[in-house]
């Protein structure tokens, strides 16, 4: 504790000091440096926005980006809002379909098994990972309230450190603006959802608002879903500044199916065994934050904003007739502070300085259980944990076809431990300073084409007990340090083409993978590490009201050098990271007619199951989703959405040492829904 204290107290002033020395935010009357742009975005952004600075923005990173924009989003049907994401190239889902433990979006040669997680979230800029990098707190988010979602790939971006080892997703809601906007859906499994989102701006004051309920019984059986969701956004506009407040909220309560054995899993997809018939859970989440957009000075502008995030899940769950149920009982409660400043020097310079603190609490628990009745105690873990970062960039464009912005990002580490069973306290592994510098470069030649590369290094460090020096360690284990590169080419043509191509490479020193299902939360050392691959995606606009778009991201994932206690896993693929995923679309909506088609799909190719690469290739699909609209007035719209128009019979797959357990994906299922905006 003394020691998390402590580096608060040295991290905290260091941000606020280093913030004024080398600052941006843009003066909106002056041009940005250089005509780089590497992002692509899927549909529309929402106009209404809470500020112009631009402290901390994805425009200031030189990477593959992708957005998803809002208009896309508002419109699926959906579960969890995790499965927005595929709709975005070169995202892999995993789709666990266990109640409140639903699955995730994983990038870049990495899997969504929870073993390494290696994507930054954030909901309105605020960080919104447990301790361990999952994320949970993406529930909170409803699709009718996204504006926009933005994806940023690599290593390259140095506006976050922890758990941005392969880059970061920022899911922006609507803030701002006059509106009534009300949705209804109902479907297969006896799935009822309704949201409503709602704006009102008087003034310098905007409150924005969010209802949504979701009721499911799941495609199997025992799989019913009941989900809450409330959020409220209030903004002050004082002139030079907005203040703001964001309360979100989430309740879940959902059984969970469990998984099928290989006898069964191609015979009777929507069974769930009777071990799994008291299994299940509830998930409460709550966040808190308060936001700031000033601008200082005519070429001066500051971002901050400081938050608190609680997480309440207690799950039951038992994975196998073999072994018993366990209950997993998880409270984590975080506070913490994004600050950065945006100094626009000149029409050629940009500078930017910032930061972020988070303190985490956090208690883990786990039991042996009987139909939910407890056995025995197995987990009693108290830890704390105080991550702060700072990090300085320049963005140079000596001419208009070149610009440059190097980068250096540092992090340190604090916490401690208590192993409540046995009431002995463990220290933290010294990670000390950890260097992250970082260089990007991006030529425009012509206009329209932009071909771009970047260098950096992110990093790994332990989740739970694993981030402490608990015996039989007796030396400090480093943080694991990823470097990778990019480099790419986008080609920009007007509205009716945008193309773009890159290659990549991510290696790992030592990389850390969590025991999932180990009492203590304890890690293996996989290993060195390399992950590499490519990526192509391409939209097109023919005619007006008339898209197409596809993407292919090829990848793969070895061990370079093994863990000396599992020597024969070198060379062998990490296990659950699909060689190929691909997405492709069609959608068409005449300005001039009432309704609109789109037809898209996404997939991926199989994946090894263990790192021992003798378990066979499991879960590749292409499933396809179908949308037909009609606009009955310019308020209301209906329309229906078959998904998995094929009925193609994908699963999750995944090896618990003894055998191959599976959870079968939704067949084909329709759903119709009303849309009423006002």
């Amino acid at each position: 504790m003394l020691r998390s204290r402590l580096l608060a107290g040295a991290v905290a002033p260091c941000l606020l000091l280093c913030v004024p020395v080398a600052a941006q935010t843009r003066d909106p009357s002056a041009a940005p440096p250089g005509q780089a742009d590497t992002g692509v975005t899927i549909g529309d952004r929402d106009i209404v926005v809470t500020a112009t600075s631009m402290a901390r923005s994805t425009a200031n990173v030189l990477t593959s980006v992708d957005v998803l924009g809002g208009d896309v989003a508002q419109r699926q049907n959906v579960d969890n809002a995790w499965e927005l994401f595929a709709r975005l190239p070169g995202v892999v889902l995993t789709d666990f379909n266990q109640g409140t433990t639903s699955g995730r979006f994983s990038i870049r040669g990495f899997n969504g098994e929870g073993e390494i997680n290696a994507v930054k979230l954030l909901i309105d800029g605020v960080p919104s990972n447990d301790n361990a990098g999952r994320m949970d707190f993406i529930d909170l988010v409803s699709p009718l309230d996204i504006a926009s979602v933005e994806l940023v790939r690599g290593t390259s971006d140095p506006r976050w450190g922890l758990h941005a080892i392969a880059g970061s997703a920022n899911i922006k809601t609507r803030t701002g603006g006059t509106y009534l906007d009300a949705r209804g859906i109902a479907g297969a499994f006896g799935t009822y959802d309704t949201q409503l989102s709602a704006g009102i701006e008087t003034g310098k004051l905007s409150q924005n608002y969010l209802l949504a309920y979701r009721r499911s019984d799941g495609y199997r059986d025992h799989a019913d879903l009941d989900r809450l969701n409330f959020a409220g956004k209030w903004f002050y506009d004082v002139g030079s500044a907005k203040l703001g407040v964001i309360i979100r909220h989430s309740r879940a309560e959902a059984e969970e199916p469990g998984y099928l054995t290989d006898a069964d899993a191609y015979t009777d997809r929507r069974r769930s065994y009777a071990v799994s018939e008291t299994d299940g859970g509830t998930r409460e989440l709550s966040q808190y934050s308060l936001h700031l957009d000033a601008d200082l000075a005519g070429r001066l502008s500051l971002t901050a904003l400081g938050y608190a995030n609680h997480i309440d899940d207690n799950r039951y769950v038992r994975f196998a007739a073999n072994v018993p149920q366990q209950q997993r009982l998880t409270d984590e409660q975080q506070y913490g502070f994004v600050t950065g400043l945006h100094w626009h020097a000149a029409d050629w310079l940009m500078a930017e300085a910032g930061g972020d603190v988070q303190w985490q609490q956090n208690r883990s628990l786990r039991w042996t259980t009987d139909r939910r009745q407890i056995v025995a105690a197995t987990r009693d873990q108290d830890f704390d944990l105080t991550v702060g970062g700072g990090y300085v960039q320049a963005i140079v464009a000596p001419t208009r076809w070149l610009t440059v912005t190097p980068a250096w990002r540092i992090d340190r580490v604090g916490g401690r431990y208590t192993n409540r069973l046995s009431g002995i306290a463990y220290p933290l592994n010294d990670y000390r300073t950890i260097n992250q510098p970082k260089l990007s470069v991006a030529l425009t030649p012509v206009a329209g084409i932009t071909a771009y590369g970047n260098v950096g290094r992110t990093f790994q460090i332990g989740a739970g007990s694993g981030t402490f020096l608990v015996p039989p360690r007796v030396r400090d284990v480093a943080p694991s340090i990823n470097e990778g590169y990019e480099a790419g080419i986008k080609l920009s043509q007007g509205r009716w083409l945008t193309a773009r191509a890159a290659v990549w490479q991510q290696t790992a020193s030592g990389e850390l993978r969590r025991r999932l299902n180990d009492p203590s939360g304890e890690f293996d050392n996989l290993g060195e590490t390399r992950r590499r691959g490519f990526d192509v995606e391409a939209s097109v606009q023919p005619l007006p009201g008339l898209s197409a778009w596809a993407s292919w991201s090829h990848q793969k994932a070895v061990i370079r050098v093994a863990d000396p206690a599992a020597p024969l896993t070198a060379g062998n693929e990490i296990d659950h990271v699909p060689r190929n995923v691909y997405t492709a679309g069609v959608e068409w909506a005449p300005a001039a007619l009432p309704w609109r088609a789109s037809l898209w799909g996404n997939g991926q190719s199989a994946y090894e199951l263990s790192t021992a690469n003798n378990q066979g290739r499991y879960g590749d699909y292409f499933q396809v989703t179908a949308e037909l609209a009609y606009r009955l007035t310019q308020a209301i719209e209906l329309s229906a959405q078959v998904r998995n128009l094929f009925n193609d019979r994908y699963e999750y797959v995944w090896f618990d040492g003894t055998q191959r357990l599976h959870a079968p994906a939704d067949p084909r299922n329709v759903s119709a829904a009303v849309r009423a905006r006002f």
